[in-house]
């Protein structure tokens, strides 16, 4: 089954994490150059507005005193005397004197003459009465009595605010009244010169500078009141007016009518002030083509920002899918399972493989320890295997001892607790003594075989035994101490090399039956079974090698069995005996393997006799010795191999019919069977294919089971009548294994019934 990407968090997480480191810098860069690009261009334009404002300002200001400066021309004008203006034929050319002044300049819409005192007033259209205004010219707050009062003592150029006025039948119009009193040669002042000026004349000013502004534009007086403004279509109250004149020249951002508004404000030399705002959003509307170049870039880099993050996220997560795919391959996952996170379930995974090995480390380490004892090899397994389980050879010589107990040796009558003698024995590190010693448990009950490893520069045989001597004797203490019973022991030789540990284990297994025989507590050494190396003089083959044949051959070691006969037959070789005594001497090692044969209860062997007794030279007759020793060590290990499995067989018949035994334990079974706790966890297993725990829950379960759908027993008497004390636990356990309690097991399968409601037998059982 594949491992579905796209419904996995971790993948998602990844992918979200790598989006979010690289759309967070992203977002603070653009808002960063998004923001500085509006300030700038903002502060670019209120500085163009500033600047065109400023130059509308002059440009007004300098109408203002072309104006100023048309009166004094005017005042100094002989044809604009008193007495030109009122004289019959004079007149006419003061008449038009007037016209050529008014077409000086573009803003006047109309220019009047008034010399104080008079009752008549002087304007391009000729000589009027001062009814004018109130006909002609008709202000809306500005009657005729206050503009006679005004244009009599007006001592200052003076504006008055655009007001409507209604010219005759015309369409009012809002329109500015500037009087400029004349006074030449700096006599008092005889006359004023008043201009009619259109409102849009001024604003209509500013707007063409402003060019595509589309804001309101204010001029005030040096009081605050309004001289003219161009509202735009938008209004504003009268406080918000006042506040627009109290602005300090620049640039500002109010709110105008509940709508935020740049500002911009200059004042002129003549004290007015010229004011316009523009509604924000209007002048956002000016950056857009900024706005809309930034989105784009940033909708871009999103995109390939975001097709880079999932890029790198399934590049990342790709080892993690290849590690899920192959713990799917190895384990068959819980289904609800699916929705964990990955790492969580890899971490389970790997601790649960540690856990496994943590329980199958002592049983790979003494396995590869039994093949070094029984074939002198490990097999294929790679010295960096065996470092990891600790097993080193780094010393020059090496022997086995091993320790045997018999039950009426312990003080309170138990078995061995080989365990806890194991766990003693498993790597024992002696540097006063320069040597080290590896456990190795072995198939018989209450028997552990020690790999010693010693350095010794002295090349003497004597000297090295009496170096072995310190070594047994403070293994042989320290097992003792702890065990309350001396061991008897056999030691083997010592050899140069780790493959000779073969030769040296059916050396200390020979001499472990010779110590048992002296009873517990004495220790045996080979050399002293073969008589230390002294050769009889009537007998040609050494003591130690039919020693040695005969335990290989008890044992199955068909190598160590090889080589005996091998270095026999040489020794015969060097010796040269006479033929009839060679003979003699070849049927004596052709009776020890028959003898052998037949303690194991090998007798057909002796029909082959006439085959093996007809040889031609001493290496037909070792070819043929050869192939009798290697059919005893099959047959030893086939026999081996049926006991072991009959053995296991009787075990799980007994497992089957005690299973409900409250003190059924590995312990339990390993002494009423006389085996080994490790051997038989391990050769069950590997018979079963569960170890026992797990055999025995799963029996117990079944029983359960089968007591709640066939019995109406409570739920407390089926788990204690299982072998079950502690109630609540198994509970729990049958929970997690089924996903329902047993009371919900139970009415599941009963008619009419819910599983979804409680039970109460496990309520009082977990209460």
């Amino acid at each position: 089954m594949k491992w579905n990407h796209f419904k996995s968090k971790l993948l998602l997480k990844y992918t979200l994490s790598y989006i979010s480191i690289f759309l967070i810098p992203l977002v603070i860069l653009t808002i960063i150059i998004y923001h500085n690009a509006v300030n700038t261009l903002r502060s670019e334009i209120e500085q163009t507005n500033v600047n065109q404002l400023t130059q509308a300002k002059t440009v007004i200001d300098d109408r203002m005193k072309e104006l100023q400066d048309i009166a004094f021309r005017i005042a100094y004008d002989e044809q604009l005397t008193r007495y030109w203006t009122h004289h019959p034929y004079y007149s006419r050319e003061s008449i038009g004197a007037l016209v050529k002044y008014k077409a000086t300049s573009s803003i006047i819409d109309e220019l009047f003459l008034f010399f104080r005192g008079d009752d008549n007033i002087y304007s391009s259209q000729g000589s009027e009465n001062l009814d004018v205004f109130t006909g002609r010219y008709k202000f809306t707050t500005w009657n005729k009595t206050d503009m006679i009062r005004d244009l009599n003592n007006v001592q200052s150029p003076t504006i008055r605010p655009a007001e409507q006025v209604v010219q005759g039948t015309r369409i009012p119009n809002s329109m500015l009244a500037y009087l400029v009193p004349i006074a030449p040669n700096n006599t008092p002042a005889h006359g004023t010169v008043m201009y009619l000026i259109h409102e849009s004349n001024l604003t209509g000013l500013i707007d063409s500078i402003l060019s595509d502004y589309h804001g309101m534009t204010y001029i005030f007086d040096n009081y605050g009141q309004v001289l003219a403004a161009n509202y735009k279509g938008e209004i504003i109250s009268e406080q918000e007016v006042n506040a627009l004149f109290a602005l300090e020249p620049g640039t500002h951002s109010i709110s105008l009518n509940q709508e935020p508004h740049s500002v911009v404000s200059v004042k002129s030399d003549a004290g007015w002030t010229y004011v316009t705002a523009m509604p924000s959003n209007q002048f956002f509307s000016r950056i857009v083509h900024i706005r809309t170049f930034v989105v784009l870039v940033f909708s871009f880099m999103v995109v390939m920002g975001t097709f880079l993050a999932i890029m790198l996220a399934r590049r990342q997560y790709h080892p993690i899918s290849d590690l899920m795919e192959f713990i799917r391959l190895k384990n068959d996952p819980d289904p609800s399972s699916t929705t964990t996170n990955e790492l969580e379930w890899i971490k389970k995974t790997l601790h649960d493989y540690s856990q496994r090995v943590d329980l199958q480390e002592p049983y790979a380490r003494n396995h590869i320890l039994l093949m070094l004892l029984k074939h002198g090899h490990t097999g294929d397994f790679p010295s960096e295997f065996t470092d990891k389980l600790g097993i080193r050879f780094n010393r020059s010589h090496y022997f086995v001892m091993i320790m045997g107990w018999e039950m009426h040796a312990f003080p309170n009558g138990d078995n061995l607790e080989q365990p806890t003698v194991m766990q003693l024995m498993n790597d024992v590190e002696l540097p006063e003594l320069s040597a080290y010693a590896y456990g190795v448990e072995q198939p018989q009950a209450n028997q552990l075989a020690l790999i010693i490893g010693f350095d010794a520069k002295i090349e003497h045989e004597g000297s090295l035994n009496a170096r072995m001597e310190p070594i047994v004797e403070k293994l042989q203490w320290m097992v003792t101490d702890h065990t309350g019973g001396a061991p008897a022991i056999g030691i083997g030789n010592q050899y140069t090399y780790p493959k000779q540990l073969n030769q040296s284990y059916i050396e200390a297994s020979t001499a472990l039956e010779a110590s048992i025989l002296h009873g517990q507590g004495s220790s045996t050494y080979f050399n002293d079974l073969s008589g230390s190396g002294i050769q009889d003089s009537s007998f040609w083959i050494p003591k130690d090698v039919l020693l040695k044949l005969v335990q290989s051959l008890k044992q199955g070691s068909y190598d160590v069995a090889v080589q005996m006969v091998s270095t026999a037959l040489n020794t015969l070789k060097s010796e040269m005996p006479s033929v009839p005594l060679l003979r003699c001497i070849c049927f004596d090692i052709l009776n020890t393997m028959l003898k052998t044969a037949s303690e194991l209860g090998i007798h057909h062997v002796v029909d082959q006799l006439p085959r093996i007794t007809s040889y031609d030279s001493l290496e037909d007759l070792e070819k043929k010795l050869t192939g009798l020793a290697a059919e005893i060590c099959a047959h030893v290990e086939a026999k081996s191999e049926t006991e072991e499995s009959s053995l296991m067989d009787e075990i799980v018949a007994y497992i089957d019919a005690n299973f409900s035994d409250y003190d059924l334990s590995l312990g339990t079974i390993s002494s009423k069977f006389t085996i080994s706790s490790s051997y038989f966890s391990r050769s069950f297993k590997e018979k079963i294919g569960m170890n026992f725990t797990q055999y025995i829950w799963q029996k117990r379960m079944d029983e359960v089971i089968r007591l709640l759908l066939h019995t109406t027993d409570p739920l407390k008497d089926i788990i204690t009548r299982v072998g079950y004390l502690d109630t609540p636990n198994f509970i729990r356990k049958f929970k997690k294994e089924t996903g329902y309690t047993p009371g919900q097991y139970r009415k599941m399968h009963r008619p009419n019934s819910s599983a979804d409601s409680p039970d109460d037998d496990d309520e009082e059982c977990i209460g």
